[in-house]
């Protein structure tokens, strides 16, 4: 039985990574650039009504429940000394700090900063973009290596 249920955890984790990691890379490579081109205003505008829908759409579930079980895989990882244990634990440890932590600490109080100027927001529109995407590049890396990793844990099993 609990074969079963660390191969859905791997499984919901490795397509959760892949489908966020796609979103991260997204934003990383055209997205946010789109918004650049619009004018720091308008840029500032188009990704505050993001941040004000995201938090209402199937991406939070989806956010959080891929957390919850990269952190599952974690503790699984050092409990079970098995094929794949290595790539599961890590694979979690790194979705957890490079997409999780890095999300609350740099990117969500960046969000804050650009929602808090209000209409002066394409004042804080060149800083708050390089520092963003730096942070984003991160996130898009983690969830795309820890989505290798739990195939390869998927794939050893």
């Amino acid at each position: 039985m609990i074969e079963i249920v660390v191969r859905g955890l791997l499984w919901f984790s490795a397509i959760g990574c892949g489908l966020i990691g796609g979103l991260y890379f997204a934003f990383s490579t055209f997205i946010l650039q789109a918004f650049d081109r619009l004018g720091a205003e308008r840029g500032a505008q188009a990704m505050n009504a993001i941040n004000v829908e995201i938090v209402r759409s199937l991406f939070m579930p989806l956010f959080l429940g891929t957390t919850l079980t990269s952190l599952a895989l974690v503790i699984v990882g050092v409990v079970r000394r098995e094929p794949g244990g290595a790539a599961m634990l890590t694979g979690g440890a790194i979705y957890v700090i490079g997409m999780f932590v890095v999300t609350l600490a740099f990117n969500v109080p960046l969000n804050n900063m650009l929602a808090a100027a209000g209409r002066d927001g394409g004042a804080a529109w060149s800083l708050y973009l390089r520092r963003w995407a730096s942070w984003n590049h991160l996130r898009t890396f983690a969830s795309t290596l820890a989505c290798a990793l739990f195939v390869v844990a998927i794939a050893t099993d």
